[in-house]
C-alpha cells in the first residue's frame, strides 16, 4: 500500500494542480480535506474536480458551527483586532481548518499533511504552527517551497493539469486573489497591487455595496449576548454561524464593513488587501457597546492590552499555545456578566447606538447626573484630586524652586 498524504483542498487552481503533482514526486495516495467554513458556491463540483485531478477520496467537512462558537466568538469577545482595522477573517479559519486536517489525518493513518500556502503568505505559518503543535510527528509538505515544485504561474498550473489529462474550468484571466468564509471576504491583487490605486469597488465587491450606495434610510437592529456570546438578532434566537449570517446580509446591504487596509505580514513584507466583513464589523461593535456598561476601568484598560497581543498572536498562527490559551481564560472571566441588550441603527456604512441595557450595568444615572445623590457628594472630590494630584503639584513645587533660584543666581 501506498502511503497516504491529507491535502488541503480549496478545490481552486492550486491545489489541483497538487493532487497529481503529489502522486508523481512522491507516490502518495492523496486524500483531499476541504473544510466547509462558509464558503457557500465554491464548494460545488468539488467531488467530481477531486476525483478527475486523481484524489483517491475526498472529505468535506462542515466546520461552520466549530468556527463560529469556538474561534470566532472568543474573538469578539476579546475585541481582537490586528492594526487596528482587521478583523482576522483568515487568521480565525485557518486553526479551525488544521485541526481538522489533523483529525483525519489520524483516522486515515497519514504520515504527511499537505498545504497549498505560498511562501510569501501568512497561511503557511499558521497551517503548519497548528500542525506542529497538534501533531508533531506528521511530516508537512509545502509544494511552492519544495524544490521539486518548478510551476510559477497559473499558465504553469493550466498546462501542468492539461498534461496530465485534467481538463478543468480555469484560464489564465487576471483575476482578484479571494478568501471567503462565514466570517468575511478578502481580496488581493490586480490594482491593489499598488497602494497608490483607489480600489474598483464595483468589480470588486462581492457580498455587499458601498456606503454611497447603501439605501437612503436606516435599519434598526436590536441584539441580546449572554455572557459574551449573541443570542438574538431582532427578537429571534438563533445559533451564532446563523447570527453572523444574518448580520452579513443586513451590512452588505448597509455598506457596512469594508476596509482598506495595508499590513504587515509575518514574513517581513507589506500587503495591501480589501476586506469584506459586514456581520462581524456589526457583532463587534454591538459587543462593545454592551460591555461598556458592564466593565469597570481598569479591567477594560487590561483587557485593551491583551486584545491587541492576542490579536497579534492569532494573526501569526499562534492559536494553539500557552499565550493564546491563557490571555483566553483571561477573556473568558471578563465575559461572566456581559449580558443584556444592545440597539443600534445601519447606515451608509455606520452604525449608530440606539441604547443598551444590562441587569449588571455599572452605570447608575443618579451617580452621572448632575443632582448630587447619596452616594456621591461633590465635596469629597476635594480630598480626592488633592491625593490624585500631589505629585504633580509636588514636582510643579520643585521646578518653581529651581527658577527662583536660577534668577536670584543671574541677579
Amino acid at each position: 500500500m501506498k502511503d497516504k498524504v491529507v491535502l488541503a483542498y480549496s478545490g481552486g487552481l492550486d491545489t489541483t494542480a497538487i493532487i497529481p503533482w503529489l502522486k508523481e514526486n512522491y507516490n502518495y495516495d492523496v486524500i483531499c480535506v476541504c473544510a466547509d467554513v462558509g464558503q457557500g458556491k465554491e464548494l460545488d463540483g468539488l467531488d467530481k474536480r477531486a476525483a478527475a485531478s486523481g484524489a483517491s477520496k475526498l472529505y468535506i467537512e462542515d466546520l461552520t458551527d466549530d468556527f463560529a462558537e469556538n474561534y470566532i466568538v472568543p474573538c469578539v469577545q476579546a475585541n481582537a483586532v490586528y492594526e487596528n482595522k482587521y478583523l482576522l477573517g483568515t487568521s480565525m479559519a485557518r486553526p479551525c481548518i488544521a485541526k481538522r486536517l489533523v483529525e483525519i489525518a489520524r483516522k486515515e493513518h497519514a504520515v504527511a499533511i499537505c498545504h497549498g500556502a505560498t511562501g510569501k503568505g501568512n497561511d503557511q505559518i499558521r497551517f503548519e504552527l497548528a500542525i506542529k503543535a497538534l501533531a508533531p510527528d506528521i511530516k508537512i509538505i509545502a509544494p511552492w517551497r519544495d524544490p521539486k515544485w518548478t510551476m510559477q504561474s497559473r499558465d504553469d498550473e493550466i498546462d501542468y493539469c492539461h498534461k496530465h489529462g485534467i481538463d478543468l474550468p480555469f484560464d489564465a484571466a487576471s483575476s482578484y486573489s479571494r478568501d471567503r468564509n462565514l466570517w468575511h471576504l478578502s481580496h488581493e491583487g490586480l490594482e491593489l497591487e499598488d497602494p497608490s490605486n483607489e480600489p474598483n469597488y464595483k468589480h470588486l465587491l462581492v457580498l455587499g455595496v458601498t456606503p454611497q450606495e447603501a439605501p437612503d434610510k436606516t435599519e434598526t437592529v436590536t441584539m441580546t449576548f449572554e455572557k459574551g456570546v449573541p443570542k438574538t438578532v431582532n427578537g429571534k434566537a438563533m445559533k451564532v454561524a446563523d447570527i453572523i449570517r444574518t448580520l452579513n446580509e443586513m451590512g452588505a446591504r448597509n455598506g457596512i464593513g469594508i476596509v482598506d487596509i495595508v499590513e504587515n505580514r509575518v514574513v517581513g513584507m507589506k500587503s495591501r488587501g480589501v476586506y469584506e466583513t459586514p456581520g462581524g464589523t456589526i457583532l463587534y461593535e454591538a459587543h462593545q457597546q454592551l460591555e461598556e456598561l458592564i466593565l469597570d476601568r481598569e479591567t477594560t484598560e487590561l483587557k485593551e492590552d491583551l486584545a491587541k497581543r492576542l490579536a497579534e498572536l492569532i494573526y501569526e498562527g499562534k492559536w494553539f499555545s500557552p499565550s493564546r490559551e491563557a490571555i483566553t481564560a483571561f477573556m473568558n472571566v471578563t465575559q461572566e456578566y456581559v449580558t443584556g441588550e444592545v440597539t443600534f441603527k445601519l447606515y451608509k456604512g455606520n452604525i449608530i447606538r440606539a441604547g443598551s441595557d444590562s441587569p449588571y450595568s455599572l452605570y447608575s444615572q443618579s451617580l452621572a447626573s448632575f443632582t448630587t445623590g447619596d452616594l456621591y457628594d461633590h465635596k469629597d472630590a476635594t480630598g480626592f484630586i488633592n491625593l490624585f494630584g500631589l505629585s504633580s503639584k509636588v514636582r510643579g513645587m520643585k521646578h518653581q524652586k529651581l527658577e527662583e533660584e536660577k534668577k536670584e543666581m543671574g541677579k
